[in-house]
């Protein structure tokens, strides 16, 4: 299950010195030599720590021309921080959804072959579309990205779309090209 990442993402920002990374950040961004100053920590040291930090995608980076700088993916924080509040909650009222308004989505973007004809724009119907796709996909299983493309292409042919879709709802998450369900408390819903 994915509590694993849960429990992944407090040990890796469990560190003081990673902590005081994220404060810093949390101001704008930095490059390295200005944290390695502002810490006294030596740059090999940052660049560890920032590599620990981007595995669990707290901070990404961005050139300026021979300078690398780090930035804060303060959404990324805020959702993965407050995940584990939300473990075993059911969904609130305003996230609920009733039976019959999944029902004329889905019969509205489907084919009586269960083909999806499109993507829906709005979000909503979106993650109605996708929480549909997933239900014949396990929990605690690891698919690989061939196996989750066969799985996606007898819905839809553009899997890439779907399976990226996938990944910024939160339905499932990448590891090195293996993907896995997420826990529901986790869905963008």
């Amino acid at each position: 299950m994915q509590l694993d990442r849960i429990v992944h993402f407090h040990k890796t920002v469990g560190d003081k010195t990673r902590i005081k990374i994220i404060s810093m950040l949390k101001h704008g961004p930095l490059h390295g030599q200005a944290l390695a100053a502002k810490l006294g920590l030596t740059p090999p040291t940052i660049s560890y720590h920032m590599t620990k930090l981007k595995e669990i995608d707290v901070i990404y980076q961005r050139r300026d021309k021979n300078t690398i700088y780090f930035h804060l993916n303060e959404k990324k924080l805020k959702l993965m921080a407050g995940a584990i509040l939300y473990i075993g909650d059911k969904p609130t009222d305003a996230a609920v959804i009733s039976k019959e308004e999944k029902h004329q989505v889905i019969s509205h973007f489907f084919n009586d072959e269960g083909k999806l004809n499109n993507i829906p724009a709005k979000q909503k119907k979106k993650v109605i579309i996708l929480e549909h796709l997933i239900q014949g996909l396990q929990v605690d299983q690891i698919y690989e990205e061939k196996e989750l493309n066969e799985y996606i292409k007898q819905f839809y042919d553009d899997y890439a779309t779907i399976r990226r879709e996938l990944i910024m709802c939160h339905f499932m998450n990448r590891d090195h090209g293996k993907y896995e369900l997420n826990p529901k408390e986790l869905w963008l819903i």
